[in-house]
């Protein structure tokens, strides 16, 4: 058995949509509103409506890659499977890696963040799109002092209601922590732990994710996201992790190059909104 020191992998992959693409040029269409309709009698004539609106998100690609390497005697005399432990590293590697992308990540050789789009308090029918909305804390760097659960009642039902039924809360420990503290009116914490194994934390009725990768509460931080991340962010991979064992390049050093490409975007601003720890 070999210890190794545990580093937090984002989760946010398990709850985004997943697709896989044979190329780098993966497009998605997004329809802007439904097909306006109206009403007539039996024998009224049927005048043309208006054609829906289409938008097109191109997830952003990067490749991200390790190039680990043992010397030969190592391989032939190490008590443990290095190659098969090596190869398990990378796998953790890269989830932590791209997991940070996908909160953080700038868009340019990676993936783009969902933290990292426009923001507005502007509300569904006048934001653009690919804006996100972000609801104030009502004070700068920390909640409201006076009812700071309102805030987050204010975050859950800035999300349309069709979103809801899939939404969760995404934050970092350090914030569930301050969260977890918090009782309503009559003395029951917001935050309730799962009742069964299997299910998960609820804050106010909806589940609770933890993401190391989401900020800390500081002065305009977004640091609490509430969304179905199903309709709202998008994976796309393009090929299973490839490892390239290479006896010949460095002698007496083996090489293992891995390799990933792997996209990410927002598609549907409108399912995810976040909290600022501002003013207004």
């Amino acid at each position: 058995m070999i210890a190794q020191l545990t580093r937090a992998a984002s989760p946010i992959r398990a709850l985004a949509r997943v697709v896989a693409t044979g190329s780098s040029g993966y497009r998605q269409l997004v329809a802007l509103g439904g097909t306006p309709s109206g009403w007539v009698s039996e024998t009224a004539p049927r005048p043309e409506t208006t054609t829906p609106e289409f938008a097109e998100v191109a997830p952003p690609f990067g490749e991200v890659y390790a190039n680990p390497a043992a010397s030969q005697a190592m391989l032939d005399d190490a008590a443990f499977d290095v190659e098969a432990w090596l190869a398990e590293s990378i796998a953790r590697e890269f989830a932590r890696a791209e997991g940070a992308a996908f909160v953080n990540g700038t868009g340019t050789n990676m993936p783009k963040g969902f933290l990292t789009y426009a923001t507005s308090t502007d509300g569904d029918a006048t934001r653009p799109f690919g804006t996100l909305q972000y609801v104030p804390s009502g004070a700068a760097g920390g909640f409201a002092a006076a009812n700071p659960e309102d805030r987050l009642i204010d975050l859950i039902h800035a999300l349309q209601a069709g979103y809801r039924q899939g939404a969760s809360f995404v934050m970092a420990s350090d914030v569930l922590a301050r969260i977890r503290k918090m009782k309503n009116a009559d003395g029951a914490f917001l935050w309730q732990p799962g009742l069964a194994a299997g299910q998960p934390d609820t804050l106010l009725g909806y589940p609770v994710v933890e993401v190391a990768d989401m900020p800390a509460i500081a002065p305009n931080s977004l640091s609490i996201a509430f969304g179905d991340f199903q309709a709202a962010y998008l994976v796309a991979d393009h090929a299973e992790t490839s490892i390239l064992r290479d006896p010949y390049s460095n002698k007496p050093f083996v090489h293992f190059y891995a390799t990933k490409r792997v996209g990410g975007a927002i598609v549907n601003s409108d399912a995810v909104k976040l909290l600022k720890f501002a003013a207004s």
